[in-house]
């Protein structure tokens, strides 16, 4: 079983700019591991490489400027939000999990590689809500 605080991997493309810039590394490690996950969802759940490339480079001017978290960047995927609003019981099981517990829904559902994988968990976390599960 996975701890709730635990340590994020941070995957290599980032680890190769924190090698290039150690003031950020010594921001980044001044972040919450919750703070360096949403960090580390953010470029994740970039479709295209090149959008990924820039949200990586970005990162250290990011931390520079005082940021602690990814701007603009929603938690909840936009399909299982959609699914969660259609869903009440869901929804309201949802409501009351932890910021942990929801990351590891939507982390669960975004690294699903393909659109119908991806449709399926969310209807799979619907009905584990529904059922009063905490955890995918």
């Amino acid at each position: 079983m996975k701890r709730e605080d635990s340590e994020p991997r941070v995957p290599a493309d980032l680890r190769d700019v924190f090698a290039a810039a150690p003031k950020a590394k010594a921001q980044w490690s001044d972040l919450t591991p919750l703070a360096r996950k949403d960090f580390i969802m953010w470029v994740e759940s970039a479709k295209q490489l090149e959008t990924r490339r820039r949200r990586i480079e970005s990162i250290p001017n990011r931390l520079a400027s005082g940021k602690r978290r990814p701007c603009c960047f929603a938690i909840v995927p936009l399909n299982l939000h959609k699914a969660l609003a259609a869903a009440p019981k869901a929804k309201t099981q949802w409501g009351k999990l932890t910021s942990f517990e929801r990351r590891d829904f939507a982390s669960w559902v975004d690294s699903a590689k393909d659109s119908e994988t991806r449709k399926m968990r969310v209807e799979k976390t619907c009905s584990l809500l529904a059922a009063g599960r905490r955890r995918p």
